[in-house]
């Protein structure tokens, strides 16, 4: 047997690149957590310290891509360090750029990194069901969705799971390991925590209010009865745990003053918000376009065009209605402050300001105005961009493809034979596997592709930097691993398919065309016996 075959050294080799996961999980869970409160001396110590020893690690045990990400993290906290400690916009977005790339490296055996991404959920999900067979078939379902369960079978291996790490959620059968102990296990390891851990019970029978009491009490959140699916129980997690991920918020100053716009970026770059700022006010839209603000501040006063001005050009464009602007002026008249935002704008912050009441006015209105966003270009099933969105994002990336001179690939999706679905298993059971395929989608795609509802069973995703050969490698995988996710029916359970067509951009070729040659190579597919994956030619 030669050395590369020797399977104890194989599994030495896995056991190290787990610990070296587990310290990125580390180095993540830091900068999100700093992400979602004021930067301090004490969270960036921190954050570094987690970076070196991945970087350690890493060194260690031969985990080549982590190792260069945490010097590379190393090396952007020490610029911050010798600038005392002062973040800037370049800096937050590097740091950003490495964090994402850090949050796709969690690979399974198989998995390719350059176009998989892992669900920003660090810890594993625990399952603790009576029969173990049902909870192995659970966790390998969710490991389709990329997501890292565990199965348990006895309450001494859920003792032992839990002395080892705290999980993300637990799923626990009320009746694990006997009549009601399910619950029992659940309350005590809650007591003395300070953050309760998920919980999402379940029992087979429906259940009296004071078994589901007994539940909201051992700190259950969710509570399903019958069958349960993967996709649905993923949908749930999801939510409970926060897993999104954080994205800086960019925020457009616009004034005339360099010294005053310096120290606003400065008061913003403190609290990791990522700006960029225009003394000509002319240039606002064409700034607008390419930074894509969260939101926008003016000052007042300023020689080739006042703030309400600028503010009504902005307005003008149904792109940016929603987007809040913020006048930041050393005018106190009462009156021409309201006047001012008659004109299109949203607050009135006046010099000099405290930076904790500026951090916290442009925080509050960006975080609002994101969850406008989303509703306003989100299906309400899915939670994916919505037709309308989907082709601006498409046209947004064919810019940037061309005047970057980089690949770029558009693919519709659909499932197949969709219409019996409903008519056999109801439309319920067409909702749950439209969700399942927009969960999966977004799971298995990497966070720079955006995956839209383009209406009724068909999707479609805007790939930047990928040609269409690799396109169709990777939805290929997705197509293949997506027909294996079973949901619970009668009399049978139901797995489905989808067919692809993919178009990659060729020349000059416009949005609109580039969809047309996309949906002409679905349509082969679709003829050409569904289940598979074709490329416009």
């Amino acid at each position: 047997m030669t050395e590369q075959e020797d399977p104890s050294r194989d599994r030495l080799k896995q056991h190290f690149a787990q610990r070296v996961i587990n310290q990125a999980r580390q180095v993540l869970e830091v900068w999100q957590r700093l992400q979602r409160a004021e930067w301090n001396e004490a969270g960036m110590h921190e954050l570094q310290e987690a970076a070196q020893l991945l970087q350690r690690y890493a060194e260690r045990f031969e985990q080549v891509e982590h190792r260069e990400l945490g010097k590379r993290i190393v090396a952007c906290l020490s610029v911050v360090d010798a600038n005392r400690g002062r973040l800037n916009s370049e800096v937050i977005s590097e740091l950003n750029q490495l964090m994402q790339r850090l949050s796709r490296t969690g690979l399974r055996h198989g998995d390719r990194f350059e176009h998989t991404t892992l669900p920003p959920l660090r810890k594993p999900v625990y399952i603790a069901l009576q029969h173990l067979e049902r909870a192995e078939r659970l966790a390998q379902q969710l490991e389709f969705f990329g997501m890292n369960a565990k199965p348990l079978d006895t309450a001494n291996a859920f003792r032992a799971a839990m002395l080892e790490r705290h999980p993300a959620a637990l799923v626990m059968e009320i009746d694990f390991a006997g009549p009601g102990n399910g619950l029992q296990l659940a309350q005590a390891v809650q007591e003395g925590l300070q953050e309760k851990i998920p919980v999402l019970f379940y029992s087979h029978e429906d259940t009296d209010t004071p078994t589901r009491l007994a539940a909201v009490r051992a700190g259950g959140r969710e509570f399903f009865t019958g069958s349960m699916d993967a996709s649905s129980l993923l949908e749930r997690i999801e939510v409970l745990t926060h897993v999104a991920q954080y994205e800086p918020y960019r925020v457009l100053i616009v004034d005339d003053s360099r010294a005053q716009a310096t120290h606003t970026e400065r008061v913003l770059n403190s609290a990791g918000i990522v700006t960029r700022t225009i003394t000509e006010p002319i240039q606002a839209m064409d700034e607008l376009a390419e930074f894509q603000p969260d939101l926008i501040i003016l000052d007042m006063y300023m020689p080739a065009c006042n703030g309400t001005e600028l503010a009504q050009v902005i307005r003008h464009n149904d792109r940016y209605v929603s987007v809040p602007i913020i006048y930041l002026s050393a005018e106190d008249d009462l009156d021409k402050q309201l006047d001012a935002m008659s004109e299109g704008g949203d607050d009135f912050l006046t010099k000099p300001i405290k930076p904790r009441h500026l951090i916290a006015t442009v925080r509050n209105r960006a975080d609002r105005a994101r969850s406008l966003k989303a509703r306003m270009v989100r299906d309400s099933l899915t939670g994916l961009f919505n037709h309308t969105h989907t082709l601006q994002l498409l046209e947004d990336a064919r810019f940037r493809a061309q005047r970057d001179e980089q690949p770029l690939s558009f693919a519709m999706i659909d499932i197949d034979y969709f219409k019996k679905v409903n008519d056999n298993y109801g439309h319920p059971m067409g909702d749950r596997v439209i969700k399942s395929l927009a969960l999966f989608l977004k799971q298995r795609l990497r966070k720079s592709d955006c995956i839209g509802r383009y209406g009724g069973e068909e999707f479609a995703v805007v790939m930047p930097n990928t040609d269409a050969k690799t396109a169709a490698k990777v939805l290929d995988d997705v197509r293949a691993r997506f027909a294996e996710i079973h949901y619970p029916a009668h009399p049978h359970d139901l797995s489905c398919t989808f067919s692809c067509g993919i178009a990659e951009l060729f020349d000059n070729l416009d949005s609109k065309h580039l969809s047309q040659r996309a949906d002409e190579a679905l349509y082969r597919a679709k003829n050409g016996g569904r289940n598979r994956v074709e490329v416009y030619s």
